[in-house]
């Protein structure tokens, strides 16, 4: 049954998911290389339940537990996922007939080989469809951190962070734009065209384009039917994509031409790419990171791309960099690894793939990274510190930390260092702070440091 196809990937990427929490995107990346036969039609609607699964799993299996008689966790990890694909598109897709998740999830379930399973899978989901208007949530007003949790499905221990750092009201607004689905954001390639050249050049491809409300390089697309890749113009170089505040992220570091400049854990080198943008391809740029096929991947995008001047070092950025490096930089970018909290919109994973344990080993690795950063900036020199998440333990506390053990280095009031497009995406204390329901992109943090002459 073709339909069964895009429905058993993506239960094999929920199953493998359940082994190793995190990657998403990545795996689904693997998956459709490796069955290239797919339709553009078919490999959307796999990302669509698998995302869509991963961001409500919490409410699904809430509702689950309220249909089944037995203890919850006896149910088996692939069966679970059976129901959880089937439950999502009868809750959150209307334009599927229940009849065919209910169906599909039988035929599924009949691989397995077992007889009760089946009629296990057939009764509940019927069940759910019946009552699907009848789910019983926690309290709202005695009950708060649970209701929040299942009703927007989140961790609880991320609910009560969130709450503790932001205020109740402001983290319910969070937790539902962090479930809406952001458009896609490219970054115009300015070495090649401007912002208006190529929305034209978009709509000569039959895809909408208009101008993001605050990076002046940043384009929001509407209504692609095909593969970003498949574009002539991303082919051609003219774009490339990268979420509005990780555009703005490059700008506020304001790179010049002639600079010598670090990127210290550059990744797949969205910012890299930007930044040598940014220097017209006459600045030198030093793209560190540990994992080599970022690397190369980012020499890729940059040959596509046409954007010069950019090396790449494989190396851990948290230790020994001095003894790396014999020279010293005008400005440095530090991209930290982080918990990835203000991208959930992109990647609801990262839900479920991390724990408060693992915040506090960011925070420590982040300030490790810092530290070493310091000996490289020059006198007068600027850093940025960037994370992608909202975590005041991985922002605030780290800069706090931070300028308690380097004395020579002080923390500069963004707003004196922005244009004025970004004087709403600085707070009260001179900080980059973007939150989704408030400018409607990912959460980013930011905090520029300058290191004094003596």
């Amino acid at each position: 049954m073709k339909s069964l196809i895009p429905r058993n990937l993506a239960l094999e990427a929920l199953n493998r998911l359940d082994h190793s929490p995190g990657g998403a995107e990545r795996y689904l990346e693997r998956t459709f290389l490796q069955e290239p036969h797919l339709s553009e039609r078919d490999r959307a609607f796999i990302v669509h339940l698998v995302q869509g699964v991963l961001r409500w799993r919490l409410r699904l299996d809430w509702t689950i537990q309220q249909t089944v008689r037995f203890p919850f966790r006896k149910i088996e990890p692939p069966v679970l996922n059976i129901l959880r694909i089937a439950i999502y598109q009868i809750l959150f897709m209307d334009r599927i007939p229940e009849s065919a998740a209910v169906n599909e999830a039988v035929a599924q379930a009949k691989k397995a080989g077992q007889e009760h399973v089946v009629r296990f899978v057939n009764g509940l989901l019927r069940y759910v469809c019946r009552h699907k208007d009848q789910i019983v949530f926690p309290d709202r007003e005695n009950e708060r951190v649970p209701y929040l949790s299942i009703s927007h499905s989140y961790p609880e221990w991320l609910v009560q962070k969130w709450i503790r750092e932001l205020g109740i009201d402001f983290t319910e607004r969070l937790l539902q734009a962090g479930n809406q689905i952001l458009d896609l954001v490219i970054r115009v390639n300015t070495l090649k065209t401007g912002r208006e050249g190529l929305i034209k050049c978009l709509e000569d491809e039959g895809v909408i384009g208009r101008p993001t409300p605050y990076s002046p390089d940043g384009i929001r697309v509407e209504r692609l039917h095909r593969a970003i890749g498949e574009l002539r113009s991303f082919r051609q170089g003219l774009f490339q994509v990268q979420g509005e505040a990780a555009q703005v992220c490059s700008h506020f570091l304001s790179p010049r031409p002639g600079e010598f400049l670090l990127d210290l854990c550059a990744g797949l080198g969205g910012k890299t790419t930007h930044m040598s943008q940014l220097t017209q391809g006459k600045g030198l740029i030093l793209a560190l990171d540990m994992n080599h096929g970022k690397l190369l991947r980012l020499a890729q995008s940059s040959q596509r791309l046409g954007t010069g001047g950019i090396r790449s070092v494989v190396s851990d950025a948290s230790s020994q960099l001095s003894s790396l490096f014999r020279c010293s930089f005008d400005r440095i970018l530090v991209d930290g690894p982080c918990s990835a909290l203000g991208i959930i919109s992109r990647h609801p994973d990262v839900k479920w793939a991390r724990d408060e344990d693992e915040i506090s080993r960011l925070a420590r690795l982040q300030k490790d990274i810092l530290s070493e950063a310091v000996p490289l900036l020059r006198e007068g020199g600027t850093m940025l510190y960037v994370t992608c998440t909202i975590s005041r333990e991985e922002n605030e506390e780290v800069v706090s930390d931070f300028l308690e053990r380097n004395k020579g280095i002080v923390l500069e009031d963004l707003k004196d260092h922005v244009p004025e497009w970004g004087f709403d995406l600085i707070d009260g204390h001179g900080f980059l702070r973007t939150f989704p329901h408030i400018h409607q992109m990912e959460g980013f943090f930011g905090a520029l440091f300058r290191k004094l002459e003596r």
